[in-house]
């Protein structure tokens, strides 16, 4: 990572960061730094929230507004930023459990209000911190440690999730991809509404190992062997997709902001006054 992006956009103080060896959860922290940066977003109006897990330890480490909640909350909690300070850019860093589990309903309805949250939702399948429970985008059959003999509820896909609720701006890539994904954090930054970016991001230490994926080297090989940028997809054959997943952006369709809508019934009301 260029040491410049450290010292701008980083608590030099409390790096090294504690993830486990091979854990992709680094690379998209760097990539939403740099997407700041190529953004040209003021630091100070930049208010980074997250809740508990280890794509949550994150803001611990980036040197903006930052805010740790508690489990699933951190939407609710951006809400309440966002609708107090309309003019700040709020992030969320969320995970898979976090967000889709015991934040699903917080989840939705946000996309749903179309707010102007953009959310990180980094996914490695599985409940890291805790211990490699399977979570809601475990995929189907695959081991956990409570679905030892393997997880028979089907995936999430949050990105169709996030599309159907009302998201404004959604997109998807990998660790390996890590310029795509700094390119769609940004493009989630420049949409006023509700962005949500899914970055695939493996781990190792649980979902790898549960799974014998191998090591992060041939996690990442995965990630670049099976991942199909949308646009190339639609001019292949079902045959070539088969085993494969979609990354790149999904949806891109600006509607009115939630806070602005607000703002427009409360300068209504003091007219009518």
């Amino acid at each position: 990572m260029p040491s410049a992006l450290v010292e701008k956009y980083f608590r030099a103080d409390k790096l090294p960061q504690i993830w486990c060896p091979g854990c992709g959860h680094g690379i998209v922290t760097r990539a939403i730094a740099a997407a700041i940066e190529k953004a040209g977003l003021d630091k100070d109006k930049v208010c980074v929230v997250s809740g508990i897990g280890c794509s949550s330890r994150a803001p611990g480490y980036l040197d903006f507004n930052t805010l740790h909640t508690t489990h699933g909350r951190a939407l609710a909690f951006a809400t309440g930023v966002k609708l107090a300070h309309p003019e700040l850019k709020v992030i969320v860093i969320t995970g898979d459990g976090d967000c889709t589990a015991i934040g699903g309903n917080h989840f939705i309805h946000a996309c749903r209000r179309n707010i102007g949250i953009t959310t990180i939702l980094y996914n490695n399948n599985i409940y890291g911190m805790t211990g490699g429970q399977y979570s809601p985008t475990t995929p189907k059959f695959e081991k956990g440690t409570t679905a030892p003999y393997g997880n028979i509820d089907k995936a999430f896909d949050v990105c169709n999730l996030a599309s159907s609720a009302g998201a404004t701006y959604v997109g998807r890539s990998t660790a390996y991809h890590a310029a795509l994904l700094t390119s769609l954090v940004q493009n989630g930054l420049n949409n006023d509404g509700f962005s949500l970016i899914e970055a695939i991001s493996g781990c190792p230490t649980y979902y790898g190992r549960k799974n014998k994926k191998g090591d992060a080297v041939n996690m990442m090989e995965w990630y670049k062997n099976h991942a199909v940028n949308i646009a190339a997809a639609s001019k292949m054959t079902p045959e070539a997709l088969e085993g494969k997943f979609l990354i790149g952006e999904f949806k891109n369709s600006p509607e009115p902001e939630y806070t602005s809508e607000y703002q427009k019934i409360i300068d209504r009301m003091k007219k009518e006054r």
